[in-house]
């Protein structure tokens, strides 16, 4: 039979044992837990970095005049679905943004009102894809006061007629739609954008402009507007692309692809463009 002491030091290796064994489960569990939360550390992404996430940055956009209206309607809905990200857009005739990219302005997408623009424009962008298209319209003073009905009563030499200059892309299409028609028109002035051509016919300068329709129907306070016929017609293309300059590409590249997405088209159609 062992001793007293013996007896003592064989229990207290027993009881060693049995905690021993107690503590190596819970030391599995609470290293597998470290291990998941060094996991989520290393693997996790941060609200603004989560995958897929757009990264926030401050975009310039520049976009045709006609486009001026709607962008503003997108931009905000963009911005709600993108906290962080901030848009800030520069509407001009296409022609001034095509000159603003080749001097090197710093903005990160461009959208145009013709593909022939941005097709000459491909060492600066990337590939463009069509978002949107448009149709011209007569624009004449309120209640029509000329009773100007069709494309051939622009001819009259009492009829005071704007339209656009012709290295602008409404400018262009006019001219196309006048020439198929064999109809001559001497304008009182030639504007660098589709909105100046508006605006003469709102002031009263004119008696009547050849505009988009998106963009007559943004004053039908001031002017209404007089349907061409389809047969007669010009369709616009509106091409947006990212800028290659751009120091956030990547979040450039999510607004382009958003502009083709169902929110921004749904946008798009209620302004009156039609599906590209």
């Amino acid at each position: 039979m062992p001793s007293a002491p013996a007896l003592g030091t064989t229990r207290r290796r027993v009881a060693a044992l049995v905690t021993a064994a107690l503590l190596i489960p819970l030391a599995a569990c609470g290293g597998s837990d470290d291990g998941a939360k060094d996991s989520g550390a290393k693997t996790g992404a941060s609200a603004s970095g989560a995958a897929g996430e757009v990264p926030a940055a401050k975009l310039t956009v520049l976009a045709a005049a006609s486009l001026t209206d709607v962008f503003k309607t997108a931009g905000a809905a963009y911005e709600k679905k993108h906290p962080g990200t901030e848009l800030a857009f520069s509407f001009a005739g296409s022609q001034e943004l095509a000159a603003q990219v080749k001097q090197g302005a710093p903005a990160d997408a461009l959208v145009t009102a013709d593909t022939k623009t941005m097709d000459g424009l491909k060492s600066d962008t990337g590939t463009p894809k069509v978002i949107a298209k448009n149709r011209l319209v007569i624009a004449t003073g309120e209640g029509n006061p000329q009773k100007i009905e069709s494309l051939k009563d622009l001819a009259d030499t009492k009829v005071k007629v704007v339209l656009a200059a012709s290295e602008v892309p409404v400018g262009r299409y006019s001219a196309q739609v006048l020439d198929a028609q064999n109809i001559k028109v001497k304008p009182v002035s030639e504007e660098p954008s589709v909105r100046a051509v508006l605006s003469k016919v709102e002031l009263g300068e004119a008696d009547a402009g050849i505009v988009y329709k998106t963009d007559a129907a943004t004053a039908t306070d001031k002017v209404d507007a007089i349907e061409i016929p389809d047969a007669q017609n010009a369709i616009a293309d509106y091409p947006a692309a990212t800028l290659k300059t751009s120091e956030h590409s990547e979040a450039a590249a999510a607004f382009v692809e958003w502009l083709s997405g169902a929110e921004a088209q749904k946008i798009l159609r209620a302004a009156g463009f039609q599906q590209p």
